[in-house]
């Protein structure tokens, strides 16, 4: 979860702080449909990479994430070598691996297959036995084998680039609609106003779009680690664990938790966990 959150939470910034610089310069906006389309590229792509480049240090930031170096006791050599067997099995190479406080919980970030990082938190390895934590590390090498941090990235160029480029049409014809013929055919405040409400209103739908293909994503990691393990039931009582349930009792009738499974499943970026666990049982 951190992974995508932070990942969204720092595109969102760039994003606003770049069309907010573009609509006070006037870029885009008499240059015709064609110049605002390539634009809206140069913004929503450029934003989604910076995010890309940033996200190993704004992972360390803002979870205070400590980078082992060295390792200093025998759970921590354990994690390096962990994480350094599975990133081998999937061909990757070895990503910086870290501990950092919190809540059972782990994620896996970086520009790429070969500049990545691995954290798992305290509460990960104190509520978990060692096979269960195995199976989260081979989850976010999993994550770092599938190219998940660069696909996120393009498919939210994407999604950017539509946001950009759709709020300034509806801004112009807006505008366009309160001008009155006396007046100048520049943009005024209805232009400005429209834009900064569309980017908002069309950044919630991308937000879907993309929280939608990273729960495609889990379900690709889930299947990944199962692989890397030679067997799905370590990862399948990980996910129990996770979910506040006895690894050897899952009730049958597996409801939603939290979010999913309503109308704010549409924003989660994650699977329920019992869905999780179902793909991974039929597999």
């Amino acid at each position: 979860m951190k992974r995508v959150v932070l990942f969204l939470a720092t595109n969102l910034a760039v994003m606003l702080v770049l069309s907010l610089v573009a609509s006070l310069l006037g870029f885009g906006r008499h240059g015709g449909l064609g110049s605002l389309l390539g634009l809206a590229m140069v913004m929503g792509f450029g934003g989604a990479f910076i995010s890309l480049f940033m996200s190993k240090m704004m992972a360390k930031w803002s979870t205070g994430a400590e980078i082992i170096d060295q390792p200093r006791n025998q759970t921590e050599a354990w994690l390096v070598d962990t994480v350094a067997r599975h990133a081998q099995r999937a061909g990757i190479a070895m990503p910086e691996v870290a501990i950092y406080e919190g809540e059972p919980n782990a994620f896996a970030t970086g520009p790429s297959r070969n500049n990545s990082l691995v954290a798992v938190s305290t509460g990960l390895l104190h509520s978990m036995n060692q096979e269960e934590v195995e199976a989260v590390i081979a989850h976010e090498v999993a994550h770092v084998a599938n190219g998940d941090m660069v696909t996120l990235t393009l498919i939210q160029g994407v999604v950017n680039t539509f946001v950009f480029f759709l709020a300034r049409v509806v801004g112009s014809v807006v505008d366009s609609a309160l001008r009155r013929d006396n007046e100048s055919s520049g943009h005024g405040i209805g232009y400005m106003v429209t834009v900064f409400v569309c980017e908002i209103a069309f950044g919630i739908l991308a937000s879907m779009i993309v929280a939608y293909f990273s729960r495609q994503r889990e379900y690709a990691a889930d299947a990944g680690a199962a692989q890397l393990m030679g067997n799905t039931r370590p990862m399948i009582n990980a996910l129990r664990r996770l979910g506040g349930v006895d690894a050897n009792d899952l009730p049958k009738d597996m409801q939603a938790m939290g979010i999913a499974g309503g109308a704010a499943s549409l924003f989660a970026s994650h699977p329920s966990l019992e869905e999780r666990i179902a793909a991974l049982q039929q597999q």
